[in-house]
């Protein structure tokens, strides 16, 4: 509190008391993988804003594409704007070890990263870096490829292993491409994730060579798919499942998938990319690798909590410090209350209601005096995300006038 002494007019600045959650970005990417200059900046994370600055920092005249650079093209082809690249160099390792910090760990530094992905990268090692590196950072999920010619789709509903004597893979698609010989593992998948910090897709697909248009390649759709959920982001909002959407840039696919094969895949968390006579080349799927019962199951769900819960953490760090009283639990429920409240408006919360979209209690039963004693303040918020509509039923009866159709609506699975 100011000392006035002298008899005058004194204006003070004064908070308005409500501190406004700001969202935070969930599209940018984090791409790790071989450049196709593999000496330029290895092991740094490199911001990129657009595929000319991606050439310009990784692509040297006259030299051929790899996974990460046709992936870093999908991703500004299907609406991405901003990604962070690490090369690893010529046959490096997409994560280090001990004391060398290569890879992944090079984008650990990277807050503004929400979404991962190796390109080409799928062997069983890879598979465990992303995943290992998305769970303990809690804040980005894992896109994951399946290996190149996969012809016996079952492979894909079982776990990758490897051997202690198997050498750890890399992007080259020659290796990639191995399935059954005898020390070959005995499935194709990633592990599960309980908490669904992955997300795996099928099939490759076909497109123009971002280095040499005239040729077409297969590539893992990694890179795409980034941008599709850049995309949805943007245009619809993270809450948004970032399926049925259109490929851009896809002109085949490396498998055609029938309805009852996608089935058997969908119930195994592989979201698969179909071909469909009129609409083209679609995203099919929007599941993570975790359960198929648990509350995770689903990719929007993941990434909308993900968005939440670093959304509170980082605009509530105004609260360390304070003094740990009823003032300070009535601005936390105000400020986070306020934040949710508009998440609801947006469509990413169920219920008619605020009231029944969340719930935000900090008050003198989540902060007893021995949780104050501790310098701690406790916040329980509940939340009821919006779950896309998988299944669509209609029920179609005969009746003496006609036919009746009812349309039943969506379920979840």
């Amino acid at each position: 509190m100011a000392t006035y002494s002298t008899p005058d007019i004194y204006i003070e600045e004064v908070a308005g008391g409500a501190r406004p959650i700001q969202a935070v970005g969930t599209s940018t990417a984090g791409f790790v993988g071989e450049a196709s200059d593999p000496t330029r900046l290895v092991n740094e994370a490199v911001a990129i804003n657009n595929w000319s600055q991606f050439v310009r920092f990784f692509v040297p005249e006259g030299s051929k594409s790899t996974p990460l650079s046709q992936a870093v093209y999908g991703f500004f082809q299907n609406g991405g704007s901003r990604c962070f690249v690490v090369n690893v160099g010529k046959g490096g390792a997409i994560a280090g070890g001990g004391r060398t910090r290569a890879g992944l760990d090079v984008l650990e530094q990277v807050d503004e990263i929400a979404i991962v992905a190796a390109p080409g990268y799928s062997d069983a090692a890879s598979y465990e870096a992303l995943l290992t590196h998305c769970e303990k950072l809690r804040d980005r999920v894992a896109l994951l490829d399946t290996p190149h010619n996969v012809t016996n789709i079952s492979l894909l509903t079982q776990v990758a292993t490897v051997t202690a004597t198997s050498s750890i893979k890399t992007s080259d698609k020659t290796d990639n491409t191995k399935e059954a010989d005898s020390s070959a593992p005995a499935g194709l998948r990633p592990r599960q994730s309980d908490s669904g910090f992955g997300a795996l897709y099928f099939p490759w697909i076909t497109v123009r060579d971002p280095l040499s248009l005239n040729d077409l390649v297969d590539v893992p759709p990694s890179g795409h798919l980034a941008g599709i959920w850049a995309r949805t982001d943007a245009t619809r909002g993270v809450h948004k499942a970032p399926a049925n959407e259109a490929v851009r840039g896809a002109l085949n696919l490396t498998y055609q998938l029938t309805r009852d094969e996608q089935g058997i895949l969908n119930q195994s968390g592989v979201n698969c990319i179909r071909s469909f006579a009129r609409e083209g080349i679609r995203v099919w799927g929007a599941r993570t690798i975790s359960d198929g019962s648990s509350e995770w199951r689903y990719l929007n769900v993941r990434r909308l909590f993900n968005m939440i819960e670093e959304s509170i953490a980082t605009s509530t760090r105004w609260i360390v410090f304070e003094p740990n009283d009823r003032t300070l639990w009535k601005s936390i429920r105000r400020d986070i209350s306020a934040f949710l409240t508009r998440l609801w408006r947006d469509g990413a919360l169920m219920g008619r209601t605020p009231q029944e979209a969340f719930f935000v209690k900090c008050d003198e039963e989540t902060n007893p005096s021995e949780v104050i004693d501790a310098g701690s303040v406790v916040t329980l918020i509940g939340i009821a995300p919006v779950k896309p509509a998988e299944f669509i039923v209609f029920r179609i009866s005969q009746y003496e006038s006609g036919i009746e159709t009812e349309a039943v609506g969506g379920s979840n699975g």
